[in-house]
């Protein structure tokens, strides 16, 4: 035998442990490995898992966060109201609360695991309510950050143009907002009607993002009032969110008539108060949310039976007997010239598997819109003059990738004065942004919104591919941490699987003044046993960036039934909606918030029940002691004293604890 094959024989005899033995050639059973009457070798550690309404939150908002500050179990630092805590955690990633609070459709409460007990908690509700009252006291966003020296024009002031200008500010780069309309907002402000984004609100929360320090140019065409060679000369970065303002046509003989118009143009024109009223027979193509807000709006305006000539005629007649009474003769026959609209919305889809949120649907149900589903147009019918006079339908069915086939024999039509074609918008690349188009109406962009082709130039929102407020927030949110790595000539590093705003331990602990020590290796000395030294965070995983926690790793037993603090619906009958502009939904009063919050079951991250210290026999998980509790810090376990029973997993409402230490 060689001297290096004794010295392997001599260090394999000496271990004092070995996991295999010579001859070992099958795993035992996993129940005898794990499980030793009432012990193991596994002992429990704290494990941070992303709960699945932030995973399904487009714009990545830290949700449970801010819905555990509402209830009361994070505290805020000193000084400040839990109310503008709550305010400042949910604005991290979303500047406009009050806005997402009424018109998103919430991905997250699908996605709440409450659903599994009973149902969703109302995180929508809670969320204006954290708007609504920080407007209500001025609370301010973030302070901008130091001043970097670099300046980035963003094209477009909707939602992506806006959270990203609030997003750069905050990093120190200076930003130029360049908008084409007189007022900021986009489809905020010309796509959804007010009813649905009062205009003080969304006012309230445009202007914090401007008191910031950021500089907005309006009614300027950029490619035409302005290069983009020009641009590229005076700003360091360019971020195009100039989302898509041009609405399809139908695809169908006769589609193009003068009286068959977009759903995104015939909404623009009503928020710019130059439509105020519909022809008596309406259509609306869709089966989305735009579908359903211009059947709303339609019902709303209502037709006016009598000609404007007539009206003139009418007020003229009057005003001989004075300037005033002419005011109100005018008032008066316009308001008696209106009757209700006959709207018919279709949809490809069966009414209760239309991509519009279900609340939205029921209400226009309500308000008088008739709506029919699994119907297809296959064509126009025009009139002598080349205007729509109906549309010809037929019903259909979806295969599983959503292709429409005709049902023979299953023709109607629809008699109509105007056709209102919602079926998907794209850019508008007129007037000098040619180059931009990747031919399809929208421009291309790689995983971390950079343009192809383009170096320096980025991009967010609806222009990449349309879909909700909250995506197109969420990716101004990581167009913003691309821009500034390249401002930095940092190298572009790839996003986390789970890629949303996480709560942060180590931030929490700096905040309360529990940040660990300084490490010092010299000092430090022989590094095994340092769950006696405090420079390092203990007994704790964060996964949030890699994991969304389900409700099979819960202990749903915990939580009890306890209904939804619904907020106040004030519908309209389609008795009332002619002319009703006002909102439908009263938002929580502040215990009902607070109520609400409490029914989050604060998945992947601990509320402090106390189930694992009453629940463990050997006394092993403990408090940490109150000066140095924080959230996320409740609990800790003398390793000493744990036998690895797992009756402290086994009985976390929440999924915090793990037997993750040992085998």
């Amino acid at each position: 035998m060689s001297v290096k094959a004794e010295e392997i024989e001599s260090k394999t005899t000496d271990l004092t442990f070995r996991k295999y033995e010579d001859g070992d050639h099958a795993h035992p059973e996993w129940k005898d490995e794990i499980f030793q009457a009432s012990w193991t070798h596994k002992c429990p550690t704290y494990v941070h898992r992303t709960p699945p309404c932030q995973g399904s939150c487009p714009s990545g908002e830290d949700i449970r966060g801010w819905l555990g500050i509402v209830r009361g179990m994070e505290k805020p630092p000193e000084g400040v109201e839990w109310q503008e805590y709550a305010f400042q955690r949910s604005t991290d990633a979303n500047p406009f609360p009050s806005i997402m609070g009424r018109v998103c459709p919430a991905p997250c409460q699908t996605g709440c695991n409450r659903n599994a007990v009973e149902d969703f908690v109302g995180i929508n509700a809670v969320e204006q309510f954290i708007g609504d009252n920080a407007l209500d006291k001025g609370y301010k966003l973030a302070a901008a950050g130091e001043d970097t020296g670099k300046k980035v024009a963003i094209i477009g002031g909707g939602p992506a143009g806006l959270a990203a200008a609030y997003q750069l500010r905050r990093k120190g780069h200076a930003c130029t907002v360049f908008d084409d309309h007189k007022e900021l907002g986009g489809m905020m402000m010309y796509g959804i009607p007010g009813y649905r984004t009062p205009r003080d609100k969304l006012g309230g929360e445009i202007q914090r993002i401007l008191d910031m320090g950021v500089e907005v140019r309006m009614n300027t065409w950029v490619g035409k009032d302005i290069s983009i060679a020009d641009l590229e000369k005076e700003y360091d970065a360019i971020l195009w969110a100039i989302g898509c303002q041009s609405g399809r046509a139908l695809p169908v003989p006769g589609g193009d008539a003068p009286n068959c118009v977009s759903g995104v143009a015939f909404l623009s024109e009503f928020n710019n108060k130059a439509k105020d009223s519909v022809p008596k027979r309406v259509v609306v193509v869709g089966g989305g949310d735009t579908s359903i807000d211009v059947a709303s709006v339609a019902r709303r305006l209502g037709y006016n039976h009598i000609t404007e000539e007539q009206l003139k005629n009418s007020v003229q007649d009057n005003s001989s007997q004075g300037s005033q009474l002419g005011y109100v003769a005018h008032d008066a026959a316009e308001l008696g010239a209106r009757e209700g609209a006959d709207v018919t919305l279709t949809s490809l889809f069966p009414i209760e598997n239309m991509t519009a949120a279900e609340h939205e649907v029921q209400d226009a149900l309500r308000e008088g819109v008739d709506i029919q589903g699994s119907v297809m147009p296959t064509e126009v019918i025009l009139d002598d003059q080349g205007r729509a006079t109906g549309l010809k339908m037929v019903k259909c069915t979806l295969d599983s990738k959503g292709a429409p086939t005709a049902i023979e024999g299953t023709e109607y039509t629809i008699e109509t004065d105007l056709v209102v074609s919602a079926i998907g918008q794209y850019g508008d690349f007129s007037e000098g942004l040619e180059e931009l188009n990747n031919g399809r109406g929208f421009i291309d962009t790689d995983a971390i919104y950079q343009v192809k082709g383009r170096e320096g130039h980025f991009v967010a929102g609806d222009i990449v591919r349309p879909h909700l407020l909250t995506t197109a927030i969420g990716q101004a949110s990581v167009a913003t941490d691309t821009i500034d790595h390249y401002l930095q000539h940092q190298e572009q590093t790839k996003r986390p699987k789970v890629d949303v705003h996480h709560f942060q331990l180590l931030a929490k602990l700096n905040e309360t003044n529990l940040a660990p020590e300084e490490f010092v290796a010299e000092k430090a000395g022989d590094l095994r046993g340092t769950s006696d030294n405090n420079y390092a965070v203990h007994n704790y995983e964060d996964r949030s960036a890699n994991d969304v926690i389900a409700p099979e790793a819960l202990f749903l037993g915990h939580f009890p039934y306890e209904e939804r603090k619904l907020r106040e619906d004030m519908p309209v009958s389609s008795d009332e909606v002619l002319g009703h502009f006002g909102e439908r939904i009263k938002g929580l009063a502040t215990d009902e918030a607070v109520d609400e919050a409490k029914r989050c079951m604060s998945c992947g991250m601990c509320f402090e029940c106390d189930n694992c210290v009453l629940f463990c026999p050997q006394d092993a998980v403990l408090r940490t002691p109150k000066k140095d509790s924080t959230t996320g810090r409740y609990v800790y376990t003398d390793y000493g004293r744990c036998v690895g029973c797992h009756i402290c997993a086994d009985v976390c409402p929440t999924g915090y604890i793990n037997m993750g230490m040992g085998e």
